[in-house]
């Protein structure tokens, strides 16, 4: 695919070569014509008048042949070559007629329309000259990933087998233009040609609803771009299994995540929260969810989401009836057969002592059906509720149901705490092992602060490229306290809307939740959390040596040579 714009060439020659000969024939058959047939009779008596030349016929041909106009020229035309004229003119007009109706046949080919989307789609990757995340899969996962990426400034490049999907990115409203391809992602050529081995290609995204396809870009990133974090979405434990044992190190699937989020709800729902609250999709308000209760549940629906629920629930000690279609023989679990969505099934399961339900099916009108009917004979019940696609979220939103899964904003969250924050992986792990009482206090700490709107969520290193200005008064040895970094550039020096999450230092254990008085050093890395404006503030303060001057002394000093100059004499003067 490397030589799509020259295939487009041959493919447009390919398809012209029979009524560009047809014109060249007419044209060449023509012009020599004209330069046979005699011309008018010499007016002196001398007999027939000279022939036309060649250069005369040519030039003749070329306006007449293009109707631009007629006109008889060096001189009158003899009835010789009026004739040969007149057939020239009926000639070119069929030649025209059959080489226009051929192009306008080529313009409406698929095969020519998808090498001019590929030529245009080749150009717009090898202009980009900033960093991008190649998303592989435009489905609601996607749509959400491109959104929230664009939100944070930064650019994707999109591979969709769909031609709809497609359609549907170029009508959405990004702030940046996503160059996108109708493709099969898991070619390797493909995926070279969206450029994964480009200098500014910072990550591969698998969001197909395809395992197969989502293996092949994890082999492909592995072997291809080893450098490069590929995130690969895996529903099926062989996948998951086979894209580990290439070395792909960020494998998502929606539906052990979830559970994950359920266990630790079950058992340490102050962390739960605190993880909802750091991951979730910019510009989204968290709604604080009431804990899940100790006690009897009841689940619908035993395929892979329901057994992975299943195993949530009963790792945290709780009893769960199962209502299936078509239950397994397994004496370990204590089975219904029925449809959650039926009164029957779920008075069988026991729904009237029930403390909670598990709506797991793929169906979301069977799932919306069966926690209406279970709360209507329990209205004390606590919902989870699987949504499987996001355009139902309407629906989903009037139930108000107590936990919602939805494996596209799962896989999102989790992509984009990876992708745009690495540091967050390690703070969350500290987070899942931490006691509640401690993730309770943080909790409430930056919500009181910050409010239950998603965060802002960025790290930082101190070092050349990411911090010029605190790298050089590091190098000269001077102390740097964090809670002198951390103030606004203004007057008064106010603290920064920010607080720093965890401190990693080579060679160190990590360093959750950094005092001011916590001394910094070079190749530090911070995670911090807070609002746009503070991040904003930072950076300045990181790259602009005057203004960090100015938030550590509270001085605001001269800027350029020359006032430099002015004010050290000045200094000098006064001592």
């Amino acid at each position: 695919m490397n030589n799509t714009p020259t295939s487009t060439i041959f493919l447009v020659l390919r398809r012209l070569r029979t009524p560009l000969i047809v014109l060249i024939v007419i044209f060449a058959v023509s012009v020599l014509g004209l330069t046979l047939v005699p011309g008018p009779p010499d007016p002196n008596g001398g007999g027939l008048g000279p022939r036309m030349s060649f250069f005369h016929a040519v030039y003749f041909i070329s306006y007449t042949a293009t109707t631009i106009g007629f006109g008889e020229i060096p001189y009158a035309f003899s009835e010789q070559q009026r004739l040969w004229t007149l057939l020239c003119i009926y000639l070119s007009v069929i030649g025209w007629a059959y080489t226009l109706g051929t192009v306008f046949a080529m313009l409406q080919d698929k095969n020519f329309l998808n090498a001019i989307a590929v030529q245009r789609f080749s150009r717009q990757v090898r202009h980009l000259r900033e960093p991008f995340f190649l998303v592989c899969g435009y489905g609601e996962t996607g749509r959400l990933i491109c959104r929230a990426l664009d939100e944070l400034g930064f650019r994707a490049v999109v591979i969709e087998l769909d031609e709809t999907r497609v359609g549907d990115l170029e009508l959405q409203s990004y702030s940046a233009d996503m160059p996108a391809l109708c493709a099969d992602a898991g070619k390797p050529d493909t995926l070279v040609f969206a450029g994964l081995t480009s200098k500014y290609c910072r990550g591969v995204i698998a969001l197909t609803n395809d395992d197969g396809t989502n293996l092949a870009v994890a082999i492909a990133a592995r072997l291809l771009a080893p450098a490069l974090p590929a995130l690969c979405r895996a529903e099926h434990a062989e996948t998951v299994a086979n894209m580990a044992s290439f070395g792909t190190r960020h494998i998502i699937n929606p539906f052990e995540k979830f559970g994950e989020y359920m266990a630790l709800a079950l058992h340490s729902p102050a962390a739960y929260h605190l993880l909802l609250w750091l991951t979730g999709l910019p510009g989204t308000t968290i709604t604080r969810h009431r804990e899940p209760p100790a006690g009897k549940w009841v689940l619908c629906g035993y395929g892979a989401f329901g057994r992975v629920m299943t195993q949530a629930l009963e790792g945290a000690g709780l009893p769960v009836t199962i209502i299936d279609r078509a239950p397994p023989i397994d004496p370990s679990h204590t089975w219904i057969k029925g449809d959650g969505t039926g009164v029957e099934a779920l008075r069988a399961a026991g729904i009237a002592d029930a403390v909670g339900i598990v709506a797991a099916t793929a169906n979301d009108v069977n799932n919306l059906s069966t926690v209406v009917t279970a709360r209507e004979l329990n209205p004390r019940l606590f919902t989870v509720l699987r949504q499987n696609h996001v355009a139902n979220h309407t629906l989903f939103e009037a139930f108000e149901s107590d936990f919602a899964m939805v494996p596209s904003e799962i896989v999102a969250h989790e992509c984009l705490a990876i992708l745009t924050t690495p540091l967050l992986a390690p703070f969350l792990n500290a987070v899942r092992r931490a006691d509640d009482n401690w993730s309770q206090q943080l909790l409430d700490e930056l919500t009181e602060r910050f409010g239950w709107d998603v965060p802002m969520v960025w790290s930082v290193t101190l070092n050349i490229a990411q911090a010029p200005s605190a790298y050089r008064l590091l190098m000269r040895h001077d102390s740097l306290r964090l809670g002198q970094l951390l103030r606004a550039p203004v007057t008064g020096r106010p603290p920064l809307e920010c607080r720093a999450l965890l401190l990693l230092r080579e060679g160190d254990p990590p360093h959750l939740l950094p005092g001011d008085d916590q001394d910094i050093k070079l190749g530090d890395q911070l995670l911090l959390v807070g609002l746009e404006a503070a991040r904003k503030d930072l950076d300045l303060t990181l790259f602009n040596a005057h203004t960090l001057s100015y938030v550590l002394t509270g001085q605001d000093s001269p800027g350029g040579l020359v006032w430099e100059w002015l004010a050290a004499r000045r200094r000098a003067g006064t001592t």
